[in-house]
């Protein structure tokens, strides 16, 4: 079995979620978005996936959220999720993917419903 794990190793949360899907015997695909953030239609089918609006998935308290103008509540889904792509660090992590199941590692347990 491979997950697919949206990861910033520099994140402890990021890092005990990919040792759970290892310790659980599954090999985990590593996409560091910061250096390969996921495209439109990627982030828009994460989104779905998960349940949730871009405003949702994103890290409010990032210096980019207010530079970036993300905080404008007039933006649309597709401005918002330009936005991700252009300003990475905005997007929650880490996000797991896994038999057309996706969720947020927070907390890192999360991740064993979809394993």
């Amino acid at each position: 079995m491979t997950v697919r794990i949206y990861h910033n190793p520099r994140c402890s949360k990021s890092r005990q979620t990919l040792k759970l899907i290892e310790d659980n015997n599954a090999s985990a695909e590593i996409v560091e978005y910061l250096k390969t953030p996921p495209d439109a239609k990627t982030l828009g089918k994460l989104l779905d996936m998960l349940g949730l609006q871009p405003r949702d998935l994103m890290r409010k308290k990032e210096t980019e959220y207010k530079e970036s103008g993300a905080d404008n509540p007039d933006l649309s889904r597709d401005q918002l999720i330009a936005l991700m792509i252009e300003y990475p660090k905005l997007i929650e992590r880490p996000i797991v993917v896994n038999n057309g199941k996706a969720v947020i590692g927070r907390p890192p347990e999360r991740v064993l419903d979809i394993l």
